[in-house]
């Protein structure tokens, strides 16, 4: 399969590069997003591409845009990639690519635990909270929340680590309004998601949501959605608590880094072939397994 790891679209402004996906304006009121191959980990962009993850990560998100349209309206316009591009440049946004409405960025991310693992069970075990919401006690590594929390992250610039912060943060910074209907919606889609996985033998952990202002104010879900990059999946099947559950996303590069004596900053070090090879195949079940199809190549 051929891999993309960063485009080179020339008939379009760029607006930027990010860890994965690069930007261009289509016109004034609208943005083709081009979901690349690269990786990063530990917020550190590898060097080398997962052939075919840019296509899992665009193709899993149309699929959610699709299935919760209902709850909140999606920066989708419905214009096709290969028309705004050059017919030369066609074949690096084919199945990897988005014309997005482009929206006034929410500089908080919405991130819905229903499941105690990460960076929230590190906080549970110092301080038998996360971010602020204190939880019961005695709980275990990987075990289902009594109900999904929200806790919210202050979006960093590139390279840095989102910060957590504390639902009162999140209402100074965007105003308790927003601030609520945030939490509310992504506590909705969350919920509706998770019970859609599970059907198909997938926990979803816990992931984050963006969301953006239209010219009215109104707020837009927007980026990539419940993906194998924006949350934690669990096959249903070797879940159990009291360990980290392998996982339908880039755990074999992160279990890998973890055995190496790297300072997880840049440059990354080298992926090995196996490692690249067993992380396609996850991005690549994960995909199959939600939405019953292969991936559109």
């Amino acid at each position: 399969m051929n891999s993309l790891y960063q485009s080179s679209i020339k008939s379009l402004p760029l607006l930027g590069h990010g860890k994965v996906r690069d930007n261009y304006a289509v016109g004034d009121d609208k943005i083709l997003i081009v979901t690349s191959d690269r990786l990063s980990a530990f917020d550190v962009v590898m060097n080398e591409p997962i052939p075919g993850k840019g296509k899992v990560l665009n193709q899993m998100t149309d699929f959610w845009f699709s299935k919760l349209g209902h709850i909140v309206p999606n920066h989708l316009t419905g214009v096709a990639p290969e028309s705004v591009v050059a017919a030369d440049e066609v074949e690096q946004v084919k199945g990897r690519a988005v014309v997005a409405k482009r929206l006034k960025p929410i500089m908080v991310e919405a991130v819905v635990r229903g499941y105690i693992i990460g960076s929230g069970w590190k906080d549970y075990q110092d301080t038998g909270s996360i971010c602020g919401i204190k939880l019961p006690e005695g709980l275990k590594q990987a075990e289902k929340l009594p109900q999904p929390i929200f806790t919210p992250a202050a979006k960093a610039d590139l390279g840095e680590h989102d910060e957590n912060i504390s639902f009162a943060e999140m209402e100074s910074r965007i105003g308790a309004e927003l601030a609520a209907k945030m939490r509310d919606v992504a506590i909705k889609l969350y919920t509706e998601a998770s019970e859609f996985a599970a059907t198909k033998g997938i926990i979803i952990a816990d992931t984050k949501f963006e969301f953006g202002l239209d010219e009215n104010g109104v707020m837009h879900l927007m980026d990539e959605v419940l993906t194998a990059d924006s949350s934690r999946f669990w096959p249903a099947d070797s879940y159990a608590t009291g360990i980290s559950p392998p996982s339908f996303d880039k755990q074999f590069v992160r279990d890998y880094l973890e055995t190496l004596d790297w300072g997880k900053t840049a440059p990354a070090p080298a992926l090995p072939a196996e490692v690249i090879e067993k992380t396609q195949a996850k991005y690549f079940e994960a995909i199959e397994r939600l939405t019953g199809e292969k991936l559109k190549v």
